[in-house]
């Protein structure tokens, strides 16, 4: 089967790199959109408990994560048409945009080998409740 828009969703992780892989893989042939999504660490808890000097610590967690990004589409050879960063609950973030994308293809990565991993996984809530294919690419514990 062939996609026309692949969601990617990522993390600030080496992991990632493969997920990406992955993606340009199935896009490359039929020259797929893809898009990468990530969660966006909200650091207000450390801003209420840090020192006054870490005030601005939100943007430095932007700015790491957007350096990460970059990383990764250069690493790609491919085209990334869009990077998103997400906040909230990412599973309903990408079911949503799926639904207003026109995504065909979510691809996730998967850390959780035992049973019990895999029933709390948060790609469950995708997979369970996405009306587009997902594939879950099983990272192994560096």
């Amino acid at each position: 089967m062939s996609y026309s828009h692949i969601l990617v969703s990522v993390s600030v992780s080496p992991e990632s790199h493969q997920l990406v892989a992955k993606a340009v893989a199935i896009a490359r042939p039929t020259q797929a959109r893809i898009t990468l999504v990530t969660l966006s660490a909200d650091p207000e808890m450390y801003n209420q408990l840090a020192a006054p000097m870490l005030e601005d610590i939100r943007d430095v967690i932007q700015e790491e994560t957007q350096q990460f990004l970059d990383e990764l589409i250069a690493r790609a050879e491919y085209p990334i048409a869009q990077t998103l960063c997400a906040s909230g609950e990412l599973s309903a973030r990408i079911l949503d945009i799926c639904h207003k994308q026109n995504v065909d293809l979510v691809i996730c990565g998967n850390h959780n080998h035992s049973f019990f991993s895999r029933t709390a996984c948060s790609a469950k809530t995708i997979v369970s409740n996405s009306k587009v294919d997902v594939l879950l690419i099983s990272l192994s514990a560096a």
